[in-house]
């Protein structure tokens, strides 16, 4: 057995001592340095005390998230910096202006949590019933922002969605990817003494391999929510819930195992809507970066019922060297047989340059609307900042 060396444990000990007063000054020195930072923010609020435009700015947001990552020399990883950052962002709007987000509640659901990831901590959620209920939050201005489900990998769209934007004037200011993975949650510390497992049915359909090969002789009980399972299961030693694995943080269950779903390709595509359309790009953007940046444009349209007429829309944009990524038909309401067709391409239609395009548009279609043109979103599937701590600890 080696034995410990005094003199170097001392060195080492003393070093140490150097390396955390080195990282008090860098913290004394962010710190004065963030509030800088928030005293620019209050004063952009001010200056646009009078501009009622969303606060939310994706456009600048990935701009800076893209080139801080550029000049990131490390070793701080690029998935820590966009976190940390992320947040700053979501100060920043705060400060300029209180931040109302409603989503698909209660807290603690896949739309909760992937509002919290994409806009930070600093704005205030609020827990909807349903998705109309988000549509009306935001168009009534009693929510800024609005996060809405609008497809998933396995299960297709969520055709709710696609209407409520045929009732409600608003836009699509951003979209993003998140990851749908399940955990198992319980108060108790192993699998043995489960008898009891509650979740929303999606889950429960989507981890039932799993399910079948560990828990067997298990009842399984539906319920609204996946975060109304956690709670179902707080302090119950033989119960336990099929969730997000922030729900941990929120209930103080310990997670027996993770990713437990069927296919690990789940991933649902939510889009934050506002009442108000997206007024980018504005002065403080660089040309460039409005140019190159990869835009998808969702659109609306209703067509004559005729031969040729979807073909002709399609042509057009083919015709513009225009990917369509989407094309879906949904019955229109009040109109029997009749239906409107909802599209994803892959271009920024705002653009002067398909001025000409859209004219087009407006001529062979019946009605035509814009819902927003927005950059391809970013594909979400990081550990909290809460499980982080834990693993350091």
């Amino acid at each position: 057995m080696s034995q410990s060396n005094p003199a170097s444990n001392k060195a080492l000990a003393a070093r140490l001592g150097e390396v955390r007063e080195a990282i008090d000054s860098l913290d004394r020195q962010l710190l004065k340095l963030l509030n800088e930072r928030a005293a620019l923010s209050q004063e952009v609020g001010r200056i646009k005390a009078t501009d009622m435009s969303v606060v939310f700015k994706p456009l600048r947001e990935t701009e800076l998230l893209n080139r801080l990552a550029a000049e990131n020399l490390g070793p701080l990883p690029e998935e820590h910096l966009r976190s940390i950052w992320r947040e700053i962002l979501s100060s920043s709007r705060a400060l300029q202006r209180p931040q109302d987000v409603a989503y698909l509640g209660p807290e603690g659901t896949f739309s909760f949590f992937a509002g919290l990831e994409y806009l930070g901590h600093s704005a205030t959620y609020h827990p909807c019933r349903d998705i109309a209920e988000i549509f009306e939050m935001v168009n009534s201005g009693q929510c800024a922002l609005g996060v809405v489900p609008l497809e998933n990998s396995l299960q297709g769209t969520v055709g709710v969605s696609f209407d409520l934007f045929l009732q409600y004037p608003v836009f699509i200011q951003a979209e993003l990817f998140s990851r749908i993975s399940h955990c198992f949650l319980s108060s108790a510390d192993d699998l043995s003494s489960i008898k009891t497992v509650y979740s929303h049915p999606q889950p429960l359909a989507q981890c039932s391999t799993w399910l079948r090969t560990h828990l067997p002789n298990a009842v399984f009980v539906p319920v609204e929510s996946t975060a109304a399972a956690a709670r179902r299961a707080q302090g119950i030693k033989d119960a336990a819930a099929i969730g997000h694995r922030g729900l941990a943080v929120i209930t103080g269950l310990n997670i027996l195992a993770r990713r437990i779903e069927n296919e690990a390709g789940n991933w649902t595509r939510f889009v934050i809507i506002a009442l108000k359309k997206r007024t980018e790009p504005a002065p403080e953007f660089t040309e460039q970066a409005w140019q190159q940046a990869p835009y998808k444009t969702s659109i609306l349209f209703t067509l004559a019922d005729r031969p040729g007429s979807l073909s002709t829309v399609l042509t057009y944009f083919a015709q513009n060297g225009i990917n369509m990524r989407k094309l879906e038909s949904r019955p229109l309401r009040g109109e029997t047989w009749k239906y409107v067709f909802f599209a994803d391409v892959e271009a920024n239609l705002e653009k002067p340059a398909y001025a000409e395009l859209l004219d087009k548009m407006g001529e062979s279609c019946s009605t035509f609307r814009i819902l927003g043109s927005y950059i391809t979103g970013p594909q979400l599937d990081r550990l909290s900042v809460d499980e982080l701590n834990r693993a350091e600890s």
